[in-house]
């Protein structure tokens, strides 16, 4: 997989461009605006944009959506619980799927807590995790539709991968870009409340 990590926007927010190495298709992963820069860098990796999935519908996630759209003809994903109203999404999940691009094999796990539409995508031994889980922390659970002990929930789910899963955040919190399955089951602040430590 041809993953670009860019770090975009007011609130150190990242976008991510994954793709197949071999098909060249892609996908963008919560396009914070700068949509030109996006294409710029799949351009680079020679890479094909199919699709835009938002890990939930918050501003600073989905601001770079429409722009994209229309200059990609891309289609928009995301959780129907949090796409409801929003008429520019294409796609609107309402249960776990998987998505193919080439010859990767994404599961889109839905991961409520921080918003109720809230998704992570995982393939390849990569698990994209918006803000549903940070390098030693996790999403804020009091704007509207977060819901903490859902969070934990869904956090518990994503405990059970594999160990040496990558961990890419939603946002640079953290003290590194990336992490790990395991290095967060022993490193996170939150892993004790939400009963996933490991010693």
């Amino acid at each position: 997989m041809i993953i670009k990590q860019l770090l975009l926007g007011m609130m150190s927010n990242f976008t991510y461009i994954a793709g197949c190495a071999r098909t060249k298709k892609a996908i963008v992963i919560d396009p914070v605006g700068k949509a030109k820069r996006i294409i710029q860098e799949a351009n680079k990796a020679g890479l094909t944009i199919l699709y835009i999935v938002n890990t939930h519908g918050h501003f600073d996630h989905t601001s770079g959506n429409i722009e994209l759209k229309n200059l990609t003809d891309a289609k928009i994903i995301m959780h129907s619980l949090d796409a409801e109203n929003d008429p520019s999404v294409d796609i609107k999940l309402k249960q776990e799927k998987e998505l193919k691009i080439g010859d990767i094999t994404f599961q889109i796990i839905h991961t409520p807590g921080h918003t109720p539409g809230g998704i992570c995508l995982y393939g390849e031994g990569q698990l994209f995790t918006g803000d549903t889980l940070f390098v030693g922390d996790s999403g804020r659970t009091d704007l509207a539709g977060g819901h903490r002990p859902t969070l934990g929930a869904s956090l518990r789910k994503l405990m059970e991968l594999p160990e040496d899963t990558v961990v890419w955040p939603g946002h640079h919190y953290g003290v590194t870009k990336s992490s790990t399955i395991g290095w967060e089951k022993r490193n996170n602040a939150n892993a004790k409340e939400y009963g996933y430590y490991v010693d």
